[in-house]
């Protein structure tokens, strides 16, 4: 039996390098594997950066990644679908882990260094969350976490958390996989610049609900292949950011007609984007509809959650028994 968990960060709405690179495989593999397909929004995970966390919009961010998700065909009655700190065994694991993890193994995480590196004062969090994403992981026993390539050294760890617990205590833990999703896409920011992300600012990203609008004004002065100065000039779309795009939303015809005339300059760079925009339309606009509906059935999203939390717990309280009796906590046989 395989056993999805990958856990979302509420940092902000939901952009399209979210949706290519892992919301549209989410719902996939809960296609798949039903309620053995779990997903979390890591709420806890928030904190750890002091700087980038701000109390009072952390449950709107947290409600607003629910609802893009479902939007997107996330079904909270299919898959185990909830948020993180309503699961308090999640707290309880994660400790149990710091105490047979060397800081040494943490100290040396490329991600802990780099965001280390920008702070005047570092969090013990930020250090210890590789060890909460092992707790998260490892609670439901999950053997397969679909991540992004710069997650794959934390599934590394994780998977060392769980050799060093079942040699001190006993097979109690699988050794997950990290899965790098075929179907997981990256998505250059509008800027032209690396990777899509919120880091870079809104500026440089599309978002899952952003208006039609206001995606026509990003889009419209964007960077297209340098070497096109005029409008006669050929171009290449396999170096141009509006080319990796139609990729994305246009279907197989018309990539062929924007890639024949952008090469013979018989298609403009802005009649390109025009093109471009209707495919974005059409695949966001039935999105956008949903996330409206939702919105405006807001118990449906946060019931969705609460049914999810509990079904979560099913699975992580009878784990953390086991824990708690293998570790020789007094009374862990009676239960909670």
């Amino acid at each position: 039996m395989t056993r999805v968990f990958s856990g979302i960060q509420p940092t902000g709405e939901p952009h399209i390098g979210n949706y290519f690179g892992a919301m549209r495989n989410y719902v996939r593999l809960g296609e798949q594997h039903g309620e053995n397909a779990i997903y979390c929004i890591v709420d806890l995970h928030a904190p750890t950066n002091p700087h980038a966390y701000d109390p009072a919009t952390l449950s709107r961010l947290t409600f607003d990644m629910a609802l893009a998700n479902m939007a997107v065909g996330l079904d909270p009655g299919k898959v185990i679908f909830f948020v993180q700190s309503q699961v308090r065994e999640h707290s309880e694991l994660g400790w149990i882990f710091t105490l047979t993890t060397p800081v040494g193994e943490l100290e040396r995480m490329t991600q802990y260094k780099d965001k280390a590196s920008r702070l005047e004062s570092t969090p013990a969090g930020l250090l210890m969350y590789p060890v909460l994403q092992a707790a998260d992981i490892l609670l439901y026993k999950a053997d397969t976490v679909p991540v992004g390539e710069d997650q794959v050294q934390h599934i590394e760890l994780t998977r060392e958390i769980a050799r060093r617990f079942n040699h001190s205590y006993g097979d109690t833990f699988p050794e997950p996989k990290a899965v790098l999703e075929q179907g997981a896409l990256r998505v250059p920011g509008v800027d032209g610049h690396g990777k899509m992300g919120k880091s870079k600012g809104e500026s440089s990203t599309i978002g899952l609900l952003e208006s039609v609008g206001s995606i026509w004004a990003k889009l419209r002065p964007a960077p297209t292949d340098p070497a096109r100065v005029r409008r006669t000039d050929p171009g290449n779309p396999e170096i141009c950011l509006v080319g990796d795009y139609h990729r994305l939303f246009s279907d197989d015809q018309t990539v062929l007609e924007i890639w024949d005339g952008c090469r013979t300059a018989g298609i403009g760079c802005i009649d390109c984007k025009k093109r471009l925009m209707v495919g974005i339309e059409r695949e966001l606009t039935p999105i956008q509809a949903r996330a409206e509906a939702l919105r405006a059935t807001p118990d449906a999203v946060l019931g969705g959650l609460h049914h999810g939390a509990e079904r979560a717990r099913t699975i992580a309280a009878p784990v953390m028994d086991e824990v708690r009796s293998k570790m020789g906590f007094l009374g862990a046989s009676a239960g909670r």
